[in-house]
């Protein structure tokens, strides 16, 4: 395996961390491509934790990289540890961490501000023009840390679009089982489960999205 990618978690579970079934799907998409891959998750507190069961906040102290683990199998780096020149592309699966503890997008919307480790090594991925993935909310981070006029998609949930669109970000409609890329800047972004209703639907998408991303790897531009 000589390609390593990157994979940046949230937490674990859809409604305070990363969504399992888009992390699964990646990782497995990557697996059967021949790709390594090493998980990283920030070592802060959760912004709230949530009740899966019963969708409602509790209160309870979790750390991220704690609860990351649990979907990494335990083999997870702090992201502080994470350096764009030990890899050839970043991948960040969705889920409503990315909109809470890898920024504050939940609560503050376009007037948001993003994990400064996460912030900065998106640009250091960016400036390497190394391949980026990235989906379900988690293309909201895009215009506020890369800049304006880069296309990336969520599918078509009208405020999130509207907010993407306030940064100065190019939205595109998507259907769940496609991908947005912006070959310019070496991104691509996939709906997932902002549009899926089952994971075979997920799938469609993601897959599409690391293979792409498997491309670009091959192209040094």
């Amino acid at each position: 395996m000589s390609k390593q990618v990157a994979i940046v978690l949230s937490g674990c579970g859809v409604q305070d961390g990363s969504e399992i079934y888009e992390t699964t799907l990646t990782l497995l998409r990557l697996d059967q491509l021949g790709i390594a891959y090493r998980c990283f998750a920030p070592d802060i507190a959760h912004q709230e934790v949530i009740d899966h069961h019963s969708g409602e906040a509790v209160e309870e102290s979790r750390n991220v990289l704690v609860e990351s683990a649990r979907l990494a199998r335990g083999e997870i780096s702090p992201l502080d540890e994470l350096s764009a020149s030990d890899f050839d592309a970043l991948i960040l699966p969705g889920g409503f961490g990315a909109a809470k503890n890898l920024s504050n997008y939940a609560t503050a919307k376009s007037e948001m501000e993003v994990h400064e480790d996460l912030a900065e090594l998106l640009i250091e991925f960016h400036d390497a023009r190394k391949p980026i993935g990235l989906m379900c909310i988690a293309p909201v981070l895009v215009p506020k840390v890369l800049g304006p006029g880069i296309a990336v998609t969520i599918g078509t949930d009208p405020e999130v679009c509207g907010c993407i669109s306030a940064m100065g970000g190019l939205h595109r409609s998507c259907a769940v089982d496609d991908i947005v890329v912006d070959f310019e800047h070496r991104l691509v972004t996939t709906p997932a489960y902002m549009l899926a209703t089952r994971i075979s639907e997920a799938a469609l998408g993601i897959n599409k999205l690391v293979d792409r991303i498997d491309e670009m790897m091959d192209v040094n531009t």
